[in-house]
This record gives C-alpha cells, sequence and structure tokens, in this order.
C-alpha cells in the first residue's frame, strides 16, 4: 500500500504534505526539524550527511554506511531495518523537547562538518599517494 492511500484511509492527511518531486531539496531540509531513512540497503548515506549539513538530525535504519554518518543517540538513532515502531519513538523523543532538537541540531551539523571537502581530499590524496609509491617501490607500470 502506498504511504498516500495510508495516509488517506488513516484520515490524517491534513497533517502531511506530499511534494512530489523536487529540485531544491536543500530548502525543504533547511526547514526540516527531522529526517527519517529507513533505508533496507545504503551504501554511504549521502542524503542523511546533506540533512545533517543544515542542521537536521537523522532517524535511519542501521543499513550499510550509515552507521558511519549517524552517530546514535548525538545525530539522531539508528534501528534495524523496518523497525519503524523504535524509529517513531526516537522521533518523538527528539521533537518532544526544544532543547534537546536543538542540541541534536548542533550534533549532527558538527558531525557533517567532518565529511566536509577539505577534511576528506587530504586523506584521499595521502591513500593514493601511498599506494603509489608502493608500485614506484616495486618498478611496477600502470
Amino acid at each position: 500500500m502506498g504511504i498516500e492511500i495510508l495516509c488517506r484511509s488513516l484520515g490524517n492527511c491534513e497533517d502531511v504534505r506530499f511534494l512530489g518531486k523536487q529540485d531544491a531539496v536543500e530548502e525543504l531540509l533547511a526547514v526540516s526539524d527531522l529526517f527519517i531513512l529507513p533505508s533496507e540497503t545504503e551504501s554511504f548515506g549521502l542524503a542523511a550527511l546533506e540533512a545533517m549539513a543544515v542542521e537536521v538530525p537523522v532517524i535511519s535504519s542501521n543499513a550499510g554506511g550509515l552507521s558511519e554518518i549517524n552517530i546514535q543517540g548525538k545525530t539522531g538513532f539508528m534501528s534495524n531495518v523496518g523497525d519503524f515502531e523504535e524509529m517513531a519513538k526516537n522521533a518523538i523523543y527528539i521533537l518532544q523537547d526544544e532543547n534537546r532538537l536543538k542540541e541534536f541540531k548542533k550534533n549532527a551539523f558538527m558531525q557533517a562538518k567532518t565529511f566536509d571537502i577539505s577534511n576528506i581530499l587530504p586523506l584521499y590524496e595521502a591513500y593514493y599517494n601511498k599506494v603509489i609509491a608502493y608500485y614506484n617501490d616495486r618498478d611496477f607500470v600502470i
């Protein structure tokens, strides 16, 4: 069953907006209080990182690389894949206290900053230089 059909059958669509495809996602994220990512599979979690970069805490599954981004109890919460009840409880926990929400927002932003290109690029360059040096020491021709 689609989420919009479920919303209509529960009679609570007055509290939900279905926006369809959006081009300016960062503007929507910036006015959000929470980002929910219940993925079954996730390689890195770029969408979660983008939310955190605009100070939005993340409620996510623990799939794939999300645990590298979302810090349990600090930038948001992670639940087992499919555990929507726990995700809802965690969302309510964050949203029910304004000071708690502010703390999660601050933590989310600080975590996102650790993935800034100025921090990540030198790590990649150092790794590539290490690989190049390894093969140069062995007269390996690429």
